[in-house]
């Protein structure tokens, strides 16, 4: 686990809070250790006779108790303290990496599995980071100067107490892979317990319309109980390892009072230095115990590490280029040069050779699965293509500048999407500093603002989780006006109307006239009545290019946009 990178970065970045809290460690044993040694000159004393007072033994005592006291508590809060700002560290580094992974690798992973490493996982981590540490290295101290002590006591009763010291190894030996793949596999099936959840939380109202409450209920009763027999498989094994250290630690008990007691009677060993010896074996209980705890959470945390490690090994796909190119601004000019694309075995593109001009409309059309949504999604990169080239006033959108690019398009994807925040906070989504006239303007143009009238607050109104409280064609038109305020080179409308009625469509349309003449616009729309107006009309079918042309020219050939024509 220790030779993980990304661990010993974080770790490094707080050796200094790392070293003070061990330093607290040793220092609150320095006085728990001492104490004893007080004890034993007090029996000793009495036993002996001598008048010194017992207050001043007892008083000393207080203050070494007070001192370990004292010690224990900054330990804590400074180990503790630290493993949480190394976890804070870890779940900002996880959730950024998520930012920049590509689109696809989120096709192939389920959303409850990245909860479950970005909560349940970095805790463990935190744990064996804050307690395991803790533990570890006050059972090192603790060990290392109690086993010293009671060597300087008693060299033959100490090595008796020593064999027995093996055995915490051998127990440590059984259980260590054992423990880490049985957390492992917890670990995986709480992810599909989040899954469970977060997807039937998502989709409530489809659940609650088809009357599947009850099949949703035994479904996710399945799931959960196979995490409790996953856990109680893990719990087990780590229930016997507890009981396997506390029984060693009882032999060690047997034999001091066996072989002590002896010692005291024939006269090799005081009263005091048995009572002494006693309480540093006495010492050494607790700190087996918690070995036993902390190598459990020690498998826990390389097995949760390796996880978190799986999302941020992975390279993003899709980035900047190591010297990004950035333009001025961008006119866009889009060129599609011989591109093909591929997503796992399936092909989508194929051969795509097409010019926009700067400031053009062009329409996507075609049947369902023809590529049209997989051909705009190249632009933003959401994709990269598998052969040819997309250039941008003539550049090739791997050299560009990743942000700059982005921010140059304004995408409004068939699926949308809105954050639980306010509508006003969700069109201005990635636009800073805008003007409320623009942000009324485009709240217009998407024929939003009758709608405005209907919510408690306006444009202030909070709208639930991906927007609950929205009709379709309301959350489409809240999409479209977030893309209008962001005034981008390119603008690509993803069948964006789909949910709209055809009065609304048509006022929309006649509102997106000037809007579209000042940009580079593709329409992607299943209604001839969205892209008739158009400059180009580009029709794809199989992920190919098969007719491009006027409404007027496509009508005249007779292809399969005429059909689509004729059916509409």
């Amino acid at each position: 686990m220790f030779t993980s990178p990304v661990l010993w970065r974080q770790v490094g970045a707080q050796r200094g809070r790392l070293a003070l809290g061990l330093l607290f460690v040793v220092l609150a044993n320095a006085f728990a250790l001492t104490w004893p040694w007080i004890l034993r000159q007090a029996i000793d004393d009495l036993t002996a006779g001598l008048a010194r007072p017992l207050t001043w033994y007892a008083a000393l005592i207080v203050a070494l108790a007070s001192g370990e006291a004292i010690f224990r508590f900054l330990m804590r809060i400074t180990l503790i303290g630290t493993s949480r700002r190394i976890e804070y560290q870890l779940r900002n580094e996880l959730f950024a990496h998520l930012q920049r992974l590509e689109t696809e690798y989120f096709l192939h992973m389920r959303t409850g599995d990245l909860v479950a490493r970005a909560t349940n996982d970095l805790n463990a981590v935190r744990q064996v980071l804050g307690p395991g540490i803790l533990n570890l290295f006050n059972t090192l101290v603790v060990c290392g100067a109690a086993v010293g002590l009671m060597f300087s006591i008693d060299a033959r009763l100490a090595a008796y107490i020593g064999l027995l010291l093996p055995m915490l190894t051998l127990v440590y030996l059984l259980f260590r892979g054992r423990i880490e793949r049985r957390f492992g596999a917890v670990q995986e099936q709480f992810g599909a317990l989040s899954n469970q959840a977060q997807e039937n939380f998502a989709g409530i109202r489809v659940v609650k319309a088809y009357a599947q409450e009850q099949a949703e209920i035994d479904d996710f009763s399945r799931v959960s109980a196979e995490y409790v027999r996953r856990y109680l498989a893990q719990i087990r094994l780590s229930g016997l390892m507890w009981p396997l250290m506390t029984l060693v630690s009882g032999l060690g008990i047997v034999v001091l009072i066996y072989l002590g007691g002896r010692d005291v009677v024939e006269g090799r060993l005081s009263l005091g230095q048995f009572v002494q010896f006693n309480a540093y074996l006495g010492m050494l209980t607790w700190p087996m115990i918690a070995l036993g705890w902390a190598v459990n959470l020690f498998q826990q945390g390389s097995a949760s590490l390796k996880r978190v490690e799986a999302v941020l090994s992975r390279s993003p796909a899709v980035a900047s280029s190591a010297e990004p190119r950035r333009m001025d601004a961008l006119r866009g000019e889009i060129e599609f040069q011989g591109v093909s694309l591929r997503l796992g075995e399936a092909t989508i593109l194929s051969g795509i050779d097409l010019r926009i001009p700067a400031g053009a409309t062009v329409a996507l059309v075609g049947p369902v699965g023809a590529g049209k949504s997989s051909l705009v999604s190249l632009l933003p990169r959401v994709f990269d293509p598998g052969e040819g080239r997309v250039l941008v006033d003539g550049v090739d959108l791997r050299e560009l500048d990743l942000e700059q690019l982005r921010r140059a398009i304004g995408y409004v994807p068939q699926e949308t999407f809105l954050f639980s925040a306010t509508l006003r906070e969700n069109v201005a989504l990635g636009v800073e500093g805008y003007e409320h006239g623009k942000l009324a303007e485009a709240v217009r143009i998407a024929q939003l603002e009758k709608d405005l009238e209907q919510l408690p607050r306006g444009l202030d109104t909070v709208i639930g989780e991906r927007g609950v409280t929205l009709s379709g064609g309301q959350k489409q038109r809240a999409a479209l006006a977030r893309a209008l305020l962001k005034d981008p080179a390119i603008l690509i409308l993803d069948d964006a109307l789909s949910s709209v009625d055809t009065g609304t469509e048509a006022a929309i349309l006649h509102g997106l006239r000037g809007v579209l003449r000042q940009r580079t616009s593709i329409l992607i729309s299943h209604r001839v009545s969205t892209v008739r107006d158009a400059d180009l009309i580009v029709v794809l079918d199989g992920g190919r290019i098969v007719e491009q042309g006027t409404h007027q020219e496509l009508l005249a050939a007779q292809g399969l946009y005429a059909r689509m024509y004729r059916r509409q």
